[in-house]
């Protein structure tokens, strides 16, 4: 018997699944995985009678009930501490980038989507996006200057749970093809390359066709 329950929608489109699941990876928790297929239009009920705030990732653990994706990437570093840097200030840093993460990006979220299995090259470059890319880009090499004297994550040799913020944006970036520096495509050969981004990449290519939606399988 598990320790719990982590619910998340289609590998193919959640952004938000994946940020929780590679941190209860990361952490090792004993969970089973259940993963509830997005239906449209409108909200997925199923998701909507088991989660709080009607979303995933929703991860039940030892009693605890965990919400929103940075919230599960928290609880999962109180069991396993190592998943922020050890150092103050890099974990400070590493928070900071990944709450701007979570509540921002919103151009290049709505003009960029996650979808694991197409490729958009050249399309989805509203100002907006193309605001958010700069903005995701200079963070990341400012935090690499700072904190990742060696390795390839954005705080070294450590995959963190900031680098699980970040992951669903590395998709992305992979999906839609931004301009984008050398620096930028080498973190992002770095993440994909992750064993547990693997994983995941493989259970989006074996989602049945009837999970597809045509509304994120077309660029607008």
């Amino acid at each position: 018997m598990t320790d719990g329950t982590l619910y998340i929608g289609n590998r193919r489109y959640s952004s938000w699944s994946l940020r929780g699941w590679l941190a209860v990876k990361l952490a090792k928790l004993d969970v089973d995985v259940k993963m509830i297929h997005f239906s449209r239009p409108g909200p997925t009920p199923a998701i909507g009678k088991l989660s709080p705030n009607g979303l995933v990732p929703y991860l039940e653990h030892r009693g605890a009930r965990v919400w929103e994706s940075l919230a599960v990437c928290e609880y999962c570093a109180d069991v396993t501490p190592s998943l922020w840097p050890s150092d103050r200030i890099a974990r400070a840093h590493a928070r900071a980038m990944s709450a701007e993460m979570h509540a921002g990006f919103l151009g290049l979220r709505q003009a960029m989507w996650m979808n694991l299995g197409r490729d958009f090259a050249g399309l989805g470059r509203t100002p907006e996006a193309l605001a958010d890319v700069a903005r995701i880009e200079a963070l990341w090499s400012d935090t690499r200057q700072q904190f990742a004297a060696s390795g390839r994550f954005l705080f070294g040799t450590e995959f963190t749970a900031a680098d699980a913020m970040f992951a669903p944006v590395v998709t992305r970036f992979i999906t839609w093809k931004p301009d984008l520096t050398t620096a930028t495509r080498a973190y992002c050969d770095a993440v994909r390359a992750h064993p547990l981004v693997g994983e995941w990449y493989e259970g989006a290519a074996a989602e049945p066709a009837e999970w597809l939606l045509p509304d994120y399988e077309k660029a607008q």
